[in-house]
């Protein structure tokens, strides 16, 4: 696939709203899951807890064709929605689609859109906290106790991997890409700048701003993490270095992308088990499929390549320059792989 991504990107990475080519495919209207009051693995609450998501296609009778979609941060259902028809992703003249909004992404409940707790007020969440949300939804709104196949791409991808320890019945087919079960520590790093580059931006003023602040520093660690060195030099001429950071974008709600940031830092699906990644994997009943960019500077591929050999999981490892970003640019590949594991 062909695309100029110098300042117009295809979908939705860690923290970045990339402005998608072409049209959306036709998406179902949002739907928004009345939760009640949420509790947290913190125990703090979530008050008025709402999911977002759309579904597509037609369920089967025995509820067998289930598949489910996570976003990476900032990613919304509506923009997921380009990766659902027909010989794409999500094919859903095979499979019922079901595309999830993440907590604080700003459609499901977040900093951004919470009456109650507005900004940071908000609670901070965990990725386990977005996956319990996200079973909720199934459970209790659709009435789905199994699906076929979880699956999600970068912070997306982390969901998925949460989702195989904490139910590990709940689907036959888990799918992360370009996620992790846990951040390396150059992940880490990152991951605290974005934070630290936002709440050190006097803009923010404690999380009550009223333009989004350290928008150009946002974009310039967005510009050096999501592709490689080499993409980037070849899309952006020297003499227009400095514009990109102008053009690079829309981000995510500052607040909103705080706590899924913290989220990201707090996740170690090992947790649960004395920090051992081996009794993690011991408790994984989904067959897996691992997909990492091996130029991945968003999201180390090392941790979740380790844990597909836990697993003995099927690992693909796409070695492009696109890094972070492959699923836009190698969406036939990746396309062709979930098919193939999908109906095996």
């Amino acid at each position: 696939m062909n695309v100029n991504r110098k300042t117009i990107v295809k979908f939705v990475f860690f923290g970045v709203v990339l402005l998608a080519t072409g049209t959306f495919a036709a998406a179902q209207n949002l739907q928004l899951a009345e939760l009640g009051d949420f509790k947290l693995e913190s125990a703090e609450i979530i008050r008025g807890c709402r999911v977002g998501y759309r579904t597509f296609g037609e369920l089967a009778p025995d509820k067998s064709n289930a598949v489910v979609f996570l976003n990476g941060a900032g990613g919304t259902s509506e923009q997921a929605a380009t990766f659902v028809g027909p010989g794409k992703l999500l094919d859903n003249s095979r499979y019922y689609v079901i595309l999830v909004d993440p907590l604080s992404n700003g459609v499901s409940s977040s900093p951004s859109n919470s009456k109650l707790q507005p900004r940071m007020k908000f609670p901070k969440i965990t990725i386990a906290d977005m996956v319990n949300s996200q079973h909720a939804l199934l459970t209790r709104v659709l009435h789905l106790n199994h699906v076929k196949a979880i699956l999600g791409q970068s912070m997306g991808g982390m969901q998925t991997f949460q989702w195989m320890v904490n139910y590990p019945e709940f689907m036959d087919k888990a799918i992360p890409i370009v996620g992790t079960p846990r951040p390396a520590s150059y992940d880490l790093v990152l991951y605290h700048a974005v934070i630290e580059a936002i709440k050190r931006d006097l803009a923010w003023n404690n999380g009550d701003y009223t333009t989004e602040p350290a928008r150009r520093l946002r974009s310039a660690i967005a510009v050096l993490t999501l592709e490689s060195p080499q993409a980037v030099n070849q899309q952006v001429p020297r003499e227009q270095a400095e514009k990109v950071l102008e053009q690079f974008g829309q981000l995510a709600d500052a607040n909103d992308q705080i706590r899924q940031y913290e989220a990201g830092l707090a996740l170690d699906i090992s947790s649960k088990f004395g920090n051992s990644m081996e009794r993690a994997a011991a408790a994984v009943k989904a067959k897996v499929l691992v997909i990492v960019a091996a130029q991945d500077h968003s999201v180390s591929p090392g941790p979740a390549l380790e844990f597909a050999k836990m697993l003995r999981a099927e690992s693909i490892v796409l070695d492009s320059e696109c890094g972070h970003v492959v699923t836009a640019c190698e969406t036939d590949k990746i396309t062709a792989y979930v098919a193939k594991f999908l109906a095996n």
